[in-house]
């Protein structure tokens, strides 16, 4: 369980395929915090650490997660969000986050705004996921706000510091991103789906 709040963001050192996996090698400012079988969120996606070694750590992804999931396109020296689990009695200064990515979307606009950033996301709608004004959302891992929710689009405002600590900064039109739709909001889709059969 995540909350959506970035601790850090790690560098793609290596990658190597074996068959249908891919092994991704992270350099990052808390590998010697890390343990073997430990979950960490990789733009919003929790893997489980393979290998430690000095300033860097293994994930491995399987072709499930590399087809749902845009880690499949990471290129060496990419930036990746990263989060560990977080502890019982922790503050949940975000939202309830999974780390299970339910589908991607490509970022349609960047738009910078007296200090701010309106970035917009294009997402399948035939999926029946939903996104609500107000309501939450995780981009790559992060938890944010929804503005301007619509049937296969949205937007989120991006402060500064989340701006400079997140790679929402290596974003631009054309990104594909991670979306974690709110789990409440899954379960509220699910169940109208369910009554229209």
């Amino acid at each position: 369980m995540f909350t959506g709040i970035i601790e850090t963001i790690g560098t793609v050192s290596h990658l190597e395929n074996e068959l249908d996996n891919l092994h991704i090698t992270i350099k990052s400012s808390i590998t010697s915090e890390l343990k073997i079988d430990q979950s960490v969120a990789h733009n919003g996606v929790c893997l489980t650490v393979v290998k430690v070694d000095e300033d860097a750590y293994t994930v491995t992804a399987i072709k499930e997660t590399l087809n749902k999931t845009n880690l499949g396109t990471l290129k060496i020296d990419d930036a990746v969000n990263l989060e560990r689990a977080m502890k019982l009695g922790d503050r949940l200064d975000g939202h309830i986050v999974q780390g299970h990515v339910d589908q991607t979307a490509v970022c349609t606009e960047v738009k910078e705004e007296n200090g701010s950033w309106i970035f917009t996301f294009k997402y399948d709608a035939a999926l029946n996921n939903i996104t609500i004004e107000k309501g939450s959302i995780t981009v790559n891992g992060t938890s944010l706000t929804v503005v301007n929710s619509q049937k296969d689009q949205f937007s989120v405002a991006i402060i500064p510091y989340t701006y400079e600590h997140t790679n929402f900064k290596t974003f631009k039109k054309g990104s594909v991103v991670n979306l974690e739709f709110d789990v409440l909001g899954k379960y509220v889709a699910r169940l109208n789906a369910l009554n229209k059969v």
